[in-house]
């Protein structure tokens, strides 16, 4: 039977993270692979984590299944975080929150939904958007279609023709926005751009999936969720995936969670019954350790206030690393203006190379990136700036 099957390419980022992990050079340096890491270039586990991790082994009694919706605690604790206090639909009763394999695993599952409900029913994702956003997606039997978000000559966003394609979106379309952090260009709606989405959104009846991945690495916790909370009090039906792997350091527990608003509270439970149905379709319950150290976290406030101070603590260091990485290229030249890379928000920009730069970014000084030049600021620490920088002024 699988004498049929071709063999595929690897991933191209992770296939970038195989060819480093060979490299032999020691001034090689990792911009590809998106996850967290410190000066030293290590993805720590936080501290608040490593103590909840203390009390969880302390206080489980069993590996039997969790509940199909994961960790009750979690999943409160995680409305919370994301609606905030006293939000119009939380109160209402509109809101249903599950835990999902990961944020992957809560695209997944919000795809499956929407499948189900409304067979191939259009999808609309950025210009650029996370490339794996169209196999998670796509792969339910979803149409994506595109809109332009990313302006790759201005480095910013196209807002001018973003509103304008939204507005040409058929009534009953999902629309799917970034909350924080784009991914992959680092390039953030203000709130006043936010204000007009929900307007579109209102006015033509478009369906807001909103992908958060990285709430808490752009302005804060708070912030990060203007956009999102603003479409969840205006909107009859929001969908919102989110993602602990980042803000947490759970990268390998996959832990995220899936939350809808529904128009009321019978759609909700009548929702909620069929999202129970799709995840035991899909992988039955969901993993117990991540939801089950942000049950522990968000529950004390010693240790809220401990993963909060840290996690402002790597978001100022992404942010410090930004300034850092545009005053290097942009005194060691003056062709080009890097500016663009400070007044970006989370792990990632767009340097605006050419695919030959990128390869000789990688074959000579041993810095990988995708070919696209995204780079995960995240992977730069401060001995390795200079090198970095200058690399990339040599092949401008």
């Amino acid at each position: 039977m699988f004498e049929v099957l071709p063999l595929l390419p690897a991933d191209p980022i992770l296939g970038l993270s195989i060819a480093y992990a060979k490299d032999t050079n020691p001034l090689k340096v990792d911009l590809g692979v998106g996850v967290y890491k410190n000066n030293a270039g290590v993805t720590p586990i936080m501290a608040a984590v490593a103590a909840a991790e203390k009390l969880r082994i302390q206080q489980e009694t069993s590996k039997a299944y969790t509940a199909p919706a994961g960790y009750a605690g979690a999943n409160e604790a995680c409305t919370q975080l994301i609606y905030g206090s006293g939000h119009a639909a939380v109160t209402a009763n509109r809101v249903r929150t599950i835990q999902t394999p990961g944020g992957c695993g809560a695209l997944r599952v919000a795809a499956e939904l929407i499948q189900r409900a409304k067979p191939g029913a259009s999808l609309w994702v950025s210009t650029p958007t996370w490339a794996n956003h169209v196999p998670l997606l796509g792969s339910a039997g979803l149409k994506l279609r595109e809109y332009p978000y990313y302006d790759y000559v201005t480095h910013s966003i196209d807002f001018d023709a973003m509103l304008t394609t939204l507005h040409t979106i058929p009534r009953g379309d999902v629309v799917l926005l970034h909350a924080c952090c784009h991914n992959p260009s680092g390039a953030d709606l203000t709130r006043e751009q936010w204000n007009q989405v929900a307007d579109v959104c209102v006015a033509n009846g478009l369906i807001a999936f909103v992908d958060m991945a990285y709430q808490g690495f752009g302005e804060g916790l708070e912030e990060d969720t203007y956009g999102l909370r603003l479409l969840a009090s205006r909107l009859p039906e929001v969908i919102i995936a989110t993602s602990f792997s980042k803000n947490f350091g759970l990268y390998r527990e996959r832990a995220g969670a899936l939350s809808l608003v529904f128009a009321n509270e019978a759609q909700a439970n009548a929702g909620n019954s069929n999202l129970l149905s799709v995840t035991r379709a899909l992988y039955s319950m969901p993993p117990a350790h991540g939801a089950a150290l942000i049950d522990i976290i968000l529950h004390s406030n010693e240790l809220t206030n401990m993963w909060s101070d840290e996690l402002t603590l790597m978001r100022e260091r992404i942010a410090g690393l930004r300034v850092d990485l545009v005053q290097a290229l942009n005194q060691l030249q003056t062709q080009r203006d890097f500016s663009f890379i400070a007044r970006e928000r989370g792990m990632f920009s767009f340097l605006g190379l050419s695919v030959e730069q990128v390869h000789k970014l990688k074959n000579v000084y041993s810095i990988y990136m995708t070919d696209t030049s995204r780079i995960s600021v995240a992977g730069l620490t401060v001995e390795k700036m200079d090198y970095v920088s200058k690399a990339i002024v040599s092949v401008l």
